[in-house]
């Protein structure tokens, strides 16, 4: 499923950047529900969503960008 990836790139960052699943939805200001779902690929994330995480772990958009479909842009 193509979602899960977007998840697990996601919660990979949240876990390298320290974050709980609590302390990152606080920080993005959505439920802890919401996040759970995106990390586990129920929930599609939107670009604006996309673009929020990426700020508050103060890393690129791009890094986000599951390895595929970065390359699919190329």
């Amino acid at each position: 499923m193509e979602t899960d990836k977007w998840g697990r790139r996601i919660r990979a960052f949240r876990k390298l950047k320290g974050y709980t699943q609590e302390s990152l939805a606080k920080e993005l200001s959505i439920s802890v529900s919401v996040l759970g779902e995106v990390e586990r690929g129920s929930r599609i994330p939107k670009e604006d969503f996309l673009v929020n995480v990426a700020d508050v772990l103060n890393i690129p958009l791009h890094e986000l960008i599951p390895h595929e479909e970065s390359e699919r842009s190329e």
